[in-house]
Formats: C-alpha cells, structure tokens, sequence
C-alpha cells in the first residue's frame, strides 16, 4: 500500500507542484489549504509523512507541529517543513516545535521526493 503524505500549504499552485511531484514518486497524497484544515485532516486520518508550510492563515506551521505532536498518533510521525523561511533562528524555532527536517522553497522535485523517500521509504 502506498505510503500517505499530508501536504499543508496556502499556496494552491505549491500544493499542485508538492502532489504532482510525490504522486509521481508513488505516495499518496492528501491536500490541506492551512494549519487548521491539516490539522482536521490529520485527526480523521493517520498519515505517514506531514509537510507543511511555515507561514499560513489560521494556523501557521510551527503551531500545526506542536498540535500534531500533542496528538498520541503523531508524535512519531516525521513533519518536514516546507517555507521561504531559511535562517537558522526559525530552524531552530521549527525543531523545538517537533519538525524532523527543512526544506526551502522554491524547491527543486527531485529533490523533495529524495528526501520524503529517505524519511518514509
């Protein structure tokens, strides 16, 4: 079975570009338009991989993370996040909330789906 992937981002065109590229690689992949509705979706239904943006409406990145990882089904799970954002003060900031890797946008696909295959398989 394929393993299932949470893709959180505002960002419509970002989002087509995150589900192209690890469809593509064989995942499935759920779409969430902010923190809260991936958070929502992440509630009815166990994922392998959460991705998410930094910078969102509603709820933003960093506290969709410490909101996940409150949740006994994710506390395990791998959370990259995928953002602008590149200095290491919001690494840092993004570590202490529980994200297990960093990716910088614009990303590069082959690239992404290297470094979801490495955490997930």
């Amino acid at each position: 079975m394929a393993k299932t992937i949470l893709a959180v981002d505002d960002s419509g065109s970002l989002r087509q570009m995150v589900v192209f590229s690890l469809r593509a690689a064989g995942y499935q992949v759920t779409e969430a338009v902010d923190g809260q509705d991936g958070l929502d979706k992440a509630k009815a239904q166990v994922f392998d991989l959460v991705l998410t943006d930094q910078n969102m409406p509603r709820m933003d990145g960093f506290s969709l993370i410490r909101a996940l990882r409150a949740l006994s089904t994710y506390q395990k799970t791998p959370i990259l996040v995928l953002t602008t954002e590149s200095s290491d003060e919001m690494k840092a900031k993004g570590r202490a909330a529980g994200a297990n890797g960093w990716l910088v946008k614009p990303f590069d696909p082959q690239r992404l789906t290297e470094v979801v295959k490495k955490v997930i398989g």
